[in-house]
């Protein structure tokens, strides 16, 4: 949004002096922004398939070889996945009006065959503002220092199947006018559909965020964001209607009590939740390190970073990416801890002292803040397709405390990713009995190592190998390999 104002001002004087020269206005115009009416490169629209195979020991696939794959990937010991796109992405920066969109069909093949859209979306932008439309895998415009190497996001990571969703927003941080771009902000709205139906029926997703980044060119950044997330609405086969009208959205949108039931009266209607993120970016010649922070909360009050009433929760990240060198190209650290959640206790004789905050559970959607039975937020928190019982529904195992890192790295054109995580599991506060929860103080650690190269003279097909394996009490020792042979090539261009 750079000089903002002066473009508005063009604006109206292209408008009331329809009789001058056009072109002329229009090339000033270009000359304050820097962005043209114009095309500035071709169109492409392209195809890919990638075509999977995953053998593995034990009772599941090892954690990430099907985790953060946006539930491409199966998680029982023997699968094949196809998926066939066409896309078109959008390459013209610098138009004042562009678009991009994307077409994915995912099979899956492992006891059973399933078929679904994993991407079907369209996105337009005029300018800076967006608005994007359908199935689209994106990360919910959160930072993210390195997505290939994160252990993902708190609040939304890549874990679960796009959900389908409007999302009116800005493209990514936008400058304040006349501050030179040492001063940017973003912000954001969405509504989703929560198709899954998994104990409340035709429910919806509501997140907003805003963000605001200073330091520009300067050598070191500070970005601070904040992010509100709910799911609400829909039809409880114990609550009936839990509010699908707009006076429910005004009650969601400003996390106010309200709906239908005595709890959502009492407390915020609909399943609240949130996450702040603090990051500190050092760059300079070819050198980017990002130091991260981000919290959760669940259904509390909200304060500031530094003064959250679960201040000992959160991840804590930092990553190295440079580019002199490709051997290692990335480097990355994150510890994430949710053992605490405000306490133990959310109330004492019917008082009320905030603790227990149960992070993705809920006693009204009971399907929590899954998706597809795959968490939303940090996949480290077990998803509940690994509960024993398959009509449990709810997120068994939420206080977790894990070290994670990662490297990639191109050596002579094979292009790796090596990530490790070890991970103690605590069960879950609302359990009476968390010993015997067994998932309960069981340990993880998981490895996998990918190395992909693309081979020209095999018409460009990419062929990549992964090897993981678990080693812990949690999902018992186990190794697993995966075979990936995928190719992408334009279709048209214009």
């Amino acid at each position: 949004m750079r000089r903002l104002t002066l473009i508005l001002l063009q604006l109206m004087f292209v408008i009331a002096s329809m009789g001058a020269d056009r072109q002329m206005l229009l090339r000033s115009l270009e000359g304050y922004t820097g962005y043209s009416w114009q095309r500035t490169s071709a169109d492409t629209l392209k195809w890919d398939v990638a075509l999977s195979a995953v053998i593995s020991s034990g009772n599941y696939a090892p954690f990430w070889i099907h985790t953060n794959t946006r539930g491409s990937v199966s998680e029982q010991p023997f699968s094949g996945t196809i998926n066939a796109a066409i896309f078109k992405n959008e390459r013209q920066t610098k138009r004042w009006i562009d678009y991009s969109a994307a077409a994915r069909v995912t099979m899956l093949i492992d006891r059973r065959f399933r078929a679904y859209p994993q991407e079907a979306w369209a996105s337009a932008r005029l300018y800076v503002f967006r608005i994007t439309a359908g199935f689209c895998p994106d990360e919910y415009n959160i930072d993210t220092a390195d997505p290939i190497l994160t252990s993902g996001n708190l609040l939304f990571s890549r874990n679960a199947r796009p959900i389908p969703r409007i999302t009116v927003s800005t493209n990514g941080y936008i400058p304040f006018p006349f501050l030179f771009g040492y001063l940017e902000f973003k912000a954001g709205i969405t509504h989703g559909w929560m198709i899954d139906n998994v104990f409340v029926n035709h429910s919806f997703l509501h997140h907003k965020y805003i963000g605001g980044r200073i330091g520009g060119n300067l050598p070191v950044n500070i970005a601070y964001e904040f992010h509100h997330a709910a799911q609400w609405g829909g039809y409880s086969p114990l609550h009936g209607d839990l509010g699908n009208n707009f006076n429910s959205f005004k009650h969601i949108f400003f996390a106010q009590n309200g709906g239908n039931n005595p709890n959502d009266q009492m407390n915020a209607e609909g399943n609240h939740l949130g996450s702040q993120q603090l990051s500190l970016i050092a760059k300079w010649k070819g050198w980017r390190v990002t130091a991260y922070w981000q919290n959760i909360f669940e259904d509390a009050p909200v304060y500031p970073l530094w003064r959250s009433v679960n201040i000992a929760d959160g991840l804590w990240g930092l990553s190295i990416k440079q580019s002199h060198w490709p051997f290692i190209n990335g480097v990355l650290y994150e510890f994430v801890n949710t053992t605490y959640q405000s306490g133990m206790l959310h109330d004492i004789d019917g008082l009320v002292i905030g603790g227990g905050d149960s992070y993705f559970t809920n006693g009204i959607y009971r399907n929590g803040w899954n998706f597809y039975m795959h968490t939303l937020g940090t996949p480290l928190i077990t998803s509940p397709f690994y509960n024993s019982e398959p009509s449990q529904t709810q997120t068994l195992n939420n206080r977790i405390r894990a070290h994670h890192i990662g490297l990639s790295g191109d050596i002579y054109t094979f292009k790796y990713r090596l990530v490790c995580s070890h991970t103690v599991n605590y069960g879950n506060y609302n359990l009476h009995d968390i010993a015997s929860n067994r998932t309960a103080k069981n340990r993880n650690t998981a490895i996998l190592l990918s190395v992909g190269k693309t081979v020209p003279q095999a018409w460009g097909l990419n062929f990549s190998v992964t090897l993981a394996t678990d080693i812990g009490s949690q999902f018992g020792n186990n190794f697993g390999a995966m075979l990936t042979i995928s190719k992408t090539a334009d279709i048209i261009k214009w």
